[in-house]
């Protein structure tokens, strides 16, 4: 029925406190709510229409819905990082949540291991922004080449280094070293990411896009597994190849930002295959939910409702578009971590007659049991397809 079914994760857009936020003092979060607030209201005409005025109150925010499904997921698993909400999506189960070192920074025996084994002095450790701390690190790196380390509240350890002071291949290898030691035992990390940056003090410094992450494999197989074994394509953009350490992934592409993730999803378009398209926009979460910045949240959701317009006209009739989010992020909460929250998920397809409310979905893996019944490969052991449902749409 559905020959491509294209996946939009809005990295960190939650749509009100889960139930158990009080568990992760998270009580009153509403990461979209509270963005449009910040500026009266919010004009987001696209996902209007896909029915997201159901689900929640939202300034500027009509209830209206046209060819499309429309629900909320609440997150099962132990965690509300970016890889346990991904994982999660694709079926999977995680009920110990990964290790952070947000409050602490690493331990000091294992800065002193990486530091032997890099050849470099570390600079840094602890939990910070990724712009800020290269201007507050930066120059002292340039002037040195030790290497800043530093974490976030996810289960991650990220190296940041000048492209012209240590070269790729130098800091990947870091990346790599620091992978194997942090396998297993007590530094187990989701995630080792590789931060190479441009510029001078005077100037500025940028991200660039040959940011490359470490993660860990999958436990157990995931819907992308399922879909790559069947011979279908599965298509990854931004840091989707990296969260699942390519497991299941048949081609993938970077970028540098939600702009050209959007740009590089649309050209796919164009493209003539069957499976799965899977495009993480990661700015929501990096450049203003973690900067609790909600003016510059507010302007990336009505640029990328802009753009979902854009590529939504460009859709054929056998295509299904499904845009959710892997956790929440709240720009006006205290501190600067991810939020315990539902995410929405809207769909939308050419070929609806008619539009539906899902209602609240227990687990984020219903979307990857779903899209396992649209192409009839296995299924994991979580999460509730909604297939049947959405197929009544379609006369």
């Amino acid at each position: 029925m559905f020959k491509r079914t294209f996946v939009i994760v809005m990295d960190s857009v939650g749509i009100g406190a889960a139930p158990d936020a009080a568990a992760f003092k998270d009580v009153g979060t509403h990461t979209l709510r509270h963005t449009a607030e910040s500026k009266g209201s919010i004009h987001l005409p696209t996902l209007e229409s896909f029915g997201l005025g159901y689900l929640t109150e939202i300034p500027g925010i009509k209830p209206s819905a046209t060819q499309a499904a429309y629900g909320r997921m609440q997150e099962t698993s132990a965690g509300k990082d970016t890889m346990t909400g991904h994982w999660e999506l694709m079926g999977l189960q995680i009920d110990v949540p990964f290790q952070t070192f947000t409050e602490t920074g690493f331990p000091d025996d294992l800065i002193q291991t990486l530091e032997e084994k890099w050849g470099r002095k570390i600079i840094g450790n602890k939990a910070a922004s990724g712009t800020e701390i290269l201007k507050e690190l930066g120059p002292a790196h340039v002037k040195t080449g030790h290497l800043i380390v530093y974490t976030s509240a996810d289960s991650v350890l990220q190296i940041a280094a000048h492209e012209d002071v240590v070269p790729l291949e130098e800091l990947y290898q870091a990346c790599e070293i620091a992978r194997a030691l942090t396998l297993e035992g007590p530094y187990k990390l989701g995630r080792i990411i590789a931060r190479p940056f441009i510029g001078s003090e005077e100037a500025g410094f940028t991200r660039t896009a040959h940011r490359h992450d470490y993660a860990l494999k999958p436990f157990a197989k995931t819907t992308l597994d399922y879909l790559k074994e069947a011979g279908l394509s599965v298509l990854a953009f931004g840091k989707i190849a990296d969260i699942y350490d390519g497991e299941g992934i048949t081609k993938s592409r970077r970028q540098a930002s939600n702009d050209e993730g959007m740009k590089h999803f649309t050209e796919a378009l164009e493209e003539d295959f069957e499976g799965l398209a899977f495009l993480n926009l990661v700015d929501f979460d990096a450049l203003y939910g973690h900067r609790r910045d909600p003016e510059g949240y507010h302007q990336a959701l009505e640029t990328f409702d802009a753009q979902l317009k854009t590529f939504m006209d460009q859709m054929r009739e056998d295509d299904l578009l499904m845009v959710t989010a892997d956790h929440g992020n709240d720009p006006t909460h205290i501190g600067t971590d991810h939020t315990r929250e539902y995410v929405p998920l809207l769909i939308h397809s050419k070929a609806f007659t008619s539009s539906l409310n899902l209602g609240d979905l227990i687990s984020f893996s219903s979307l990857g049991a779903t899209i396992s019944d649209i192409y009839g490969v296995p299924k994991t052991t979580h999460g509730t397809s909604f297939y049947s449902q959405i197929k009544t749409l379609i006369k």
